[in-house]
């Protein structure tokens, strides 16, 4: 025997059932207290005219639960993430979110169960488009952070209620440690300068300016100095020094905890981050780990997840 179809009362109870939550915000409350107000006037009265008004509020309340619930179906969502996240100051966070049918109006985006604050949203998305939605998250504090799920809510169409639908999304947010001052010197350079190769004497470098000379056949245009060059009517190059390269090996003593521990890899961060600016080579020493030395972003990023994981070794193997 076939089973009858649902009546549109049981399709609009359902379309009202969790996992979706509801949540009145600060107008919706205003809202109901006038719909109230006017009940109250309606029975004590007997006027018909506030009964209409009262038959129209009330179908304004199930009307906005319903286009609400319409807005937030049919959504798929991905997290994309960000390029690099400080402790202590907002990053960009982005999910791309995008549905299968129909119009999304007021969507806005967070992470669930987390210590990240923050959201991002979009006024407008229609079928069949992805869309990025771009958030500055701030995290409180330096090491992993387990991602759970992405919120979506929707106050639209009347703002009456806040209607959220999490999407269940497992992930780890590594939080590089906060960036401030060091106070703490580097130390000696482990390593200096060796034969000719980093000699400070040496030209076309990035130091100070030695002099200028004729632009030879077949040299970089870039560093003419056209100012002296129109004067004297022929084309002058600029002469640098080469600046010295040296190698630093930075550390973090074990036996830190707390306070300290978060202190000395703030400062560590600080000083790798001066140093390779500068052009050095900069390697890391942690409680049974070592970084090689080495120069570029590459080698700054490196230090930066290896500080991030300092003291979480058990969430780095669990992740892994």
């Amino acid at each position: 025997m076939s089973t009858p179809p649902p009546s549109p009362w049981r399709r609009l109870l359902a379309a009202l059932r969790p996992p979706r939550s509801l949540k009145v915000t600060r107008m919706g409350r205003t809202y109901l207290v006038v719909t109230l107000g006017v009940g109250l006037g309606a029975l004590n009265t007997g006027n018909n005219l506030l009964y209409l008004v009262l038959g129209l509020l009330l179908s304004v309340i199930i009307l906005s639960g319903v286009l609400s619930e319409r807005c937030i179906r049919d959504l798929t969502v991905r997290r994309i993430g960000t390029d690099g996240a400080f402790a202590g100051e907002p990053f960009a966070f982005r999910w791309a979110v995008s549905r299968t049918k129909g119009h999304g109006f007021a969507l806005t985006l967070s992470e669930v169960d987390s210590s990240l604050t923050g959201e991002g949203g979009v006024g407008y998305l229609p079928a069949g488009v992805e869309h990025v939605v771009r958030a500055n998250l701030t995290a409180p504090k330096r090491g992993p952070v387990k991602l759970t799920g992405v919120r979506i809510t929707t106050t639209w169409p009347l703002g009456l209620f806040a209607k959220t639908r999490v999407f269940q999304l497992e992930g780890t947010l590594l939080i590089y440690p906060r960036r401030g001052f060091a106070c703490g010197d580097p130390g000696e350079a482990a390593v200096g300068h060796v034969g000719e190769a980093n000699n400070p004497h040496r030209m076309d470098g990035t130091g100070d300016v030695a002099g200028l000379r004729e632009l030879g056949e077949n040299e970089d245009a870039r560093r003419v100095h056209w100012l002296k060059s129109a004067s004297v009517g022929k084309l002058l190059k600029v002469e640098r020094e080469r600046e010295e390269r040296r190698t630093y090996i930075l550390d973090v003593k074990s036996g830190l905890v707390g306070d300290a521990l978060e202190r000395r890899c703030e400062e560590v961060a600080v000083q790798a981050h001066r140093l390779l600016e500068a052009g050095h080579e900069v390697g890391l020493e942690l409680p049974g780990q070592r970084l090689r030395p080495g120069a570029g972003s590459g080698q700054e990023r490196g230090i930066l997840r290896a500080l991030a994981w300092l003291g979480f070794e058990e969430q780095r193997e669990e992740a892994a």
